[in-house]
């Protein structure tokens, strides 16, 4: 079973308008583990040469990078692994093109899809959207309750996104989550470094039963 490396799941995307070289050597600076590089605007070459430079700079701080979307992408820059959506490359297809050494990732939205991504052998699942708002602006969240029943279903790690920021860390993880995505609290903060760094300090809240 994969055990993620950090319970902060960094992303590199482009609100906050940073470079995407300049904001990876950030995040992994202050302590990110594993990075999913999300640039949905970038031509394939543009973004395969970010996705080598990006690579090599995980590769010299023991990080693991997850190309978005793009398997091909993932395999050309020796990427740890690729992660898809629901409208996506399917889980089978995105496995036959990087193969079986590299990490795949399934984004979820409900108990099905999480069973069906356990299913059909997805290494980790993103579940969300958590909280409403965020990046995409969500209106109808899932909620920290389903995120508890989706955690009692698989033994995947889980990945929670959507609306999550520092201060709803520990709460997520405490729901069940193994990590949580976040774009919005990092990227738009006045100090990305010590931003990272105050997540990476977070703990888990203690659930009490009723």
């Amino acid at each position: 079973m994969l055990q993620l490396p950090s319970h902060f799941y960094a992303m590199i995307d482009t609100a906050g308008a940073h470079e995407p070289v300049a904001l990876a050597q950030i995040l992994l600076t202050a302590g990110a583990r594993i990075v999913q590089l999300r640039i949905k605007d970038a031509g394939s070459r543009d973004l395969l040469a970010a996705a080598r430079t990006i690579g090599r700079l995980c590769r010299n701080h023991q990080a693991m990078l997850i190309v978005n979307d793009r398997a091909d992408i993932a395999k050309l820059a020796d990427a740890a692994g690729v992660h898809v959506g629901q409208d996506d490359l399917p889980l089978a297809e995105a496995r036959r093109i990087v193969g079986p050494e590299k990490l795949v990732g399934v984004s979820t939205h409900t108990l099905d899809q999480a069973c069906a991504a356990e299913q059909g052998g997805a290494d980790y699942i993103g579940f969300g959207a958590i909280y409403t708002g965020g990046l995409k602006q969500v209106r109808n969240a899932q909620g920290l309750d389903r995120l508890r029943q989706v955690r009692a279903a698989v033994k995947l790690p889980i990945v929670a996104i959507g609306g999550i920021t520092e201060a709803t860390v520990p709460e997520v993880l405490s729901a069940g989550a193994d990590a949580a995505a976040i774009i919005t609290d990092v990227v738009y903060a006045p100090d990305i470094s010590a931003k990272v760094r105050s997540i990476l300090a977070a703990r888990p809240r203690r659930e009490f039963s009723a």
